[in-house]
């Protein structure tokens, strides 16, 4: 196990080892990627962040993996982080419909399986959670194992009835607002926000990391989401409630959940593990915000350790 008290590990540099490159997808797009691979591998991890995320807000958790002898791929969602993006407005998430993203996803695992040992693990934090378990269900892909990390099956309340959310978001999309920003920033960019932190982890010096990226590498950062974004959300959130399709899943997965959290529903994902045969959940309360794999030492060291002790069990060396 990973000394995850160890500070050596410097989470605001590129390690030597790491090769940071691009990924061509099937339509031309140029995504960002990044490999740091091991010369005897356990096995390999293709890591996917969450909305509005950039791979570096991970390396701290690249080395864990990495550190356990697995080989780690990790590429920037197209419209995110150093893969461009696909509206007019550099600080706002948009995308045409989430679908893009899950062929996206298809075709970057495809290649990933040909050109990396096995066994092979999908882990993905919040949207990418939420996109990896898009694809799993619709028998896109076929990981040995998957993890997903607070992954988002639903949006978090907020009082609104989601038809109505929905409803709302189509209209400004009919008036011409599609892609718009659906909320107003609501922090400095490059000042740390406390509010905001706290929605996301009790560690301060790891969530100030991202700001130290921002000034580092200012093409990551990204803001609100679009108005098509919100109501493209809706739609697919949906598609993961499909009693039958969650049912037939026989891939093992671990889910990593929150029940204080207040970004995604942690009801609605309950309701999806117990319906998969394979999957079986950690879950963890006010000790941990929405981001796990940035929380203070001792949570996320439980995560990881649930993590490793899981892909021991139903992902063995080959």
């Amino acid at each position: 196990m990973t000394d995850l008290k160890d500070k050596r590990f410097d989470r605001r540099s590129i390690p030597p080892e790491i090769v940071e490159g691009s990924w061509i997808g099937p339509d031309g797009w140029k995504f960002r990627r990044l490999d740091w691979m091991q010369d005897r591998p356990r096995g390999s991890v293709l890591f996917m962040t969450g909305r509005a995320d950039f791979y570096e807000k991970y390396l701290e958790t690249f080395h864990d993996f990495h550190t356990q002898g697995w080989n780690v791929t990790s590429v920037d969602w197209r419209g995110q982080g150093g893969s461009g993006r696909c509206g007019p407005h550099p600080h706002v998430g948009h995308i045409d419909d989430f679908a893009t993203w899950v062929e996206d996803l298809v075709a970057l695992n495809d290649q990933w399986r040909t050109s990396h040992a096995g066994p092979h693990v999908v882990l993905g934090h919040s949207l990418g959670g939420h996109l990896v378990l898009r694809a799993l269900i619709e028998q896109r892909i076929h990981p040995d194992a998957a993890i997903l990390s607070a992954p988002m099956l639903a949006l978090a309340g907020g009082g609104m009835p989601e038809w109505a959310a929905q409803a709302i978001a189509k209209f400004m999309c009919a008036i011409g607002r599609a892609k718009r920003r659906a909320w107003k920033p609501n922090e400095d960019p490059l000042e740390p926000y406390v509010p905001r932190q706290a929605l996301l982890t009790h560690d301060a010096d790891r969530y100030a990391d991202e700001f130290f990226w921002f000034r580092e590498r200012p093409f990551v950062r990204l803001g609100p989401a679009s108005w098509r974004w919100v109501e493209r959300a809706y739609a697919s959130t949906r598609k993961l409630r499909d009693r039958h399709r969650l049912m037939q899943m026989d891939i093992p997965v671990l889910v990593l959940a929150m029940s204080s959290d207040e970004l995604v529903d942690h009801a609605t994902i309950e309701r999806a593990v117990h319906l998969m045969p394979k999957a079986e959940m950690t879950l963890f309360g006010p000790e941990s915000a929405h981001e796990i794999f940035r929380e203070v030492d001792e949570v996320r060291g439980a995560a990881l350790k649930a993590c490793f002790g899981f892909l021991d069990r139903v992902a063995p060396r080959r």
